[in-house]
């Protein structure tokens, strides 16, 4: 039992406090700084969409009003199942192309299609739900200007994040930003912000249909071709964070799940040889699937332990005051709102969805087309 719960507790040290620090310490001992310069290539913005709409149109409305010479901006749009509308006018704007296919295949294919028939010598990843800033493709196209750079992330940022359960998700993104920053600032990140990121046209390769991380699995395969994936806070996008811990989970579970499939449809990310930056895949993208389970097997070994030593009775209170603090804290509004009980109960989501991760995949191998 001693070995399984210092086991248990020195992963979980290395997935949330001890990886984050270890790329802090790299960023801040051996720096990789990179170029941004002035650069104004041709640009494809591209959009997958399964369905159309006021939200397409207002997003299709948003990348056309980027800062970024018109001649050098297209819109590629590709309707999965669906055909859009002709009296549209920006179905008829002259810098918006839109294919379709009639029945549903799913994002990834859709994006294949749309970066095979575009012009771009830069790809702009982008999503239907999210705002632009205009300034985006700018921040994003000049950290493309040092040769080393094949991608860039941008961030996603949340509109109204202090109410209700979106507290708790702000707070995890700030986290997750931070170590985001931290490896970039170090080397490459692992994954990019799916709503907003460019590439390289000549670094993207096909995706296997069905696949669910697309800002996974096209910047770790920038990283194997030997280029570098950096962030850039600069370049934002605006969403509204889920409001409720139904509406997250719906979500968190499939992009969870997806790092299961990622496993399934390229092997090669866990092979250090194929894969540069194999390391800080499995810190920071598995021990975090991992990490429910060693919370169970934490618990249960210091429980079974609390009798034996004061050190491990004091482990059991620590984990027992921490459950009570959830719990008080879903009745008393003023303590949920302090910075500590909403990195606990951001801790306790995410874990609780990462649970859930497998048996979905397990269900569904290919998951949700969307």
């Amino acid at each position: 039992m001693e070995l399984v719960f210092w086991g248990c507790a020195g992963l979980l040290a290395m997935a949330f406090a001890g990886y984050p620090l270890l790329v802090r310490l790299q960023a801040r001992l051996r720096p990789r700084p990179w170029r941004r310069g002035t650069w104004e290539p041709q640009v494809s913005a591209v959009l997958a969409a399964q369905v159309g709409g006021p939200a397409l149109a207002a997003r299709i409305d948003n990348l056309l009003a980027l800062d970024w010479p018109a001649d050098a901006l297209e819109v590629v749009v590709f309707c999965d199942g669906w055909v859009p509308d002709g009296v549209d006018a920006w179905a008829l704007h002259p810098r918006v192309r839109f294919l379709s296919h009639p029945y549903r295949r799913g994002k990834a294919a859709c994006l294949n299609d749309a970066v095979a028939s575009a012009s771009g010598q830069v790809l702009l990843m982008v999503d239907v739900r999210q705002r632009i800033e205009p300034g985006a493709v700018r921040a994003l196209v000049a950290c493309l200007a040092d040769p080393e750079v094949g991608a860039v992330s941008g961030e996603l940022c949340f509109e109204d994040p202090e109410t209700g359960f979106a507290r708790g998700v702000d707070a995890y993104w700030r986290y997750e930003k931070a170590i985001r920053l931290a490896e970039a600032r170090s080397g490459s990140v692992v994954g990019v912000t799916g709503a907003l990121y460019a590439m390289r046209r000549e670094l993207f390769r096909p995706l296997p249909e069905g696949t669910v991380l697309d800002d996974v699995l096209l910047p770790m395969q920038v990283v194997a071709a030997g280029a570098r994936v950096v962030f850039e806070p600069g370049a934002r996008a605006w969403d509204r964070p889920s409001s409720s811990s139904l509406e997250e989970r719906a979500r968190k579970v499939r992009t969870l799940a997806g790092n299961l499939q990622l496993l399934r449809l390229a092997p090669w990310l866990l092979d250090p040889r194929a894969n540069p930056a194999w390391f800080r895949f499995a810190c920071h993208k598995l021990l975090r699937l991992a990490a429910p389970w060693l919370t169970v097997g934490l618990a249960v070994a210091t429980a079974v332990l609390a009798p034996t030593h004061p050190f491990y009775a004091l482990a059991l209170a620590l984990l027992l005051a921490a459950a009570g603090l959830l719990l008080v804290s879903g009745l008393w509004a003023p303590l949920a709102r302090s910075r500590p009980v909403r990195l606990l109960a951001a801790y306790w989501h995410m874990n609780l969805y990462a649970a859930q991760a497998p048996f979905a995949f397990a269900r569904n191998s290919r998951l949700h087309l969307w």
